[in-house]
Parts: structure tokens; C-alpha cells; sequence
């Protein structure tokens, strides 16, 4: 779900995030990623803020890949660098960038498109770092969406499930300056499944929303329907994928 740039000390930080690292040998070690960029000043406020309660490795892509998330880049090798604040960069997808580095992490987002409070998000990962630190959870990979207002302002957390958008805009059609047609991908549709549980009715009522997510997309009320109409064994079928 659902960054006026902030100033930051590119040098500065970097600085610090080697200094947390050469300090903090027990630390818990958090891998911080994202759609929009290495350059995203969501992500430097982040990285900051937790600088000093974690072990950060920062690795993004080099520029906006927002909706290509779920892809890996199969066709060309991918080159991996570093920027002057310490982060690394790679030429590819967010899942590109988490897979060249380690798995496991917290998908965090603030929940605006301008958003101005980078600060709430901050605090809301730092106290569940530190929630984490005192109890350690399962091997969870939660969708955090925090509201975009001053911190003093969030009502607390509502555990959710994703709500549902209706489809996307149509495709615009228009020509490039030599006259080739192109196209640009359609909005993103309005909220159509908003209500109360879910993750947009939580922001939208001021509550910091954590969805746990599942890798595992089948249908699985579905396997026998399929394996009656193509009349085949299901004993294979139903059989769940090692934990």
C-alpha cells in the first residue's frame, strides 16, 4: 500500500551504519529493501532510525521498480554497487536485490504517496524490533501499513487481512516525441473490499495495520474440483509442501 525529500547527511550515515555494525556483534541483523529506489527518503529515515538497534545491510534497486516486485531478472547478469551513504544498489527488482542478499525481512510501508511523517513508520519498526528482541516470533513475513501522521497521533495496531482494489485504470495510449505509439499502465483502482478487518479500513481509521503474508498462492479448496474434471489421482495433489 500505500516520499517531500528529506535532507540527509549521505556521509554522516554511512559513518554511522559502519559504526553500528562494528559495535553491535549480537545484534539482530535486518535486511531493508523497497520498491521505489535506494534513493527513496522513506528508506534513508528508516535505515537511520534503526541504525542504532540493529544490524543493517540496505540493498534496493538503482531506480523506481514499483510493480515489478515479484519478478526475478533471468535474461542479463545484474551488477550490484554501493552509494556514498552506504547503501547498495542493484540494476534490477526488489526481488532481485533481496535475493542477491539474504531472505528474510519486514516489508514496511507509509502509507502515502508524499508522505511527510517518516518519523511514525520509524518508531512503529523500532518497537517491533525490540518486541522481536524479547520474544522471538515464528518465521513470519508481515505487511506493515502505517498511517501518514505524527506519531503521537496513531491509534495503536489492528492485526488485518488485505483488503481488495477494484482493477486498474485502462492503459493510456499516446506517441513519443517521433511519433511511436506507446502506452502507460492505468492507476491503480479505488478500494473495493475497504471494510472493517482489513488493511485499508485500519490505516484509514488512524491504526497501524500488520498483515502476516503467505508465499504458497494455490487454491487449495480447489485441488480435488480440478482433479475430478480431469479425472486424476489427488493423493499427490494434496500432499503439503514441506514447512
Amino acid at each position: 500500500m500505500p516520499s517531500q525529500p528529506l535532507v540527509y547527511n549521505a556521509p554522516l550515515l554511512a559513518a554511522q551504519l559502519v559504526r553500528v555494525r562494528a559495535t553491535l556483534t549480537n545484534a539482530m541483523r535486518i535486511l531493508l529493501s523497497n520498491d521505489d529506489g535506494y534513493f527513496a527518503p522513506g528508506l534513508e529515515r528508516l535505515a537511520a532510525d534503526l541504525a542504532p538497534h540493529a544490524e543493517l545491510t540496505v540493498v534496493a534497486p538503482e531506480r523506481d521498480r514499483s510493480g515489478a516486485s515479484n519478478s526475478l531478472t533471468l535474461d542479463r547478469p545484474l551488477t550490484v554497487r554501493r552509494a556514498p551513504n552506504g547503501f547498495m544498489f542493484v540494476n534490477g527488482t526488489p526481488t532481485d536485490c533481496v535475493h542477491l542478499a539474504v531472505t528474510g525481512l519486514i516489508a514496511v510501508s507509509l502509507a502515502s504517496k508524499n508522505g511527510r511523517h517518516f518519523e511514525s513508520a520509524a518508531q512503529v519498526i523500532i518497537d517491533l524490533v525490540h518486541r522481536q528482541a524479547r520474544h522471538p516470533s515464528g518465521a513470519w513475513l508481515l505487511n506493515v501499513n502505517v498511517p501518514d501522521v505524527p506519531a503521537a497521533q496513531l491509534k495503536g495496531l489492528r492485526v488485518t487481512r488485505l483488503g481488495k482494489r477494484h482493477k486498474a485504470e485502462p492503459v493510456i495510449k499516446t506517441q513519443t516525441p517521433r511519433g511511436e505509439t506507446c502506452y502507460w499502465v492505468g492507476a491503480a483502482g479505488a478500494a473495493a473490499d475497504a471494510g472493517e478487518g482489513t488493511d485499508f479500513h485500519a490505516v484509514e481509521s488512524g491504526f497501524v495495520s500488520l498483515t502476516p503474508l503467505q508465499m504458497d498462492l494455490t487454491h487449495h479448496s480447489e485441488l480435488a474440483p480440478v482433479a475430478r474434471w480431469l479425472d486424476v489421482d489427488m493423493r499427490v495433489a494434496t500432499q503439503k509442501a514441506p514447512a
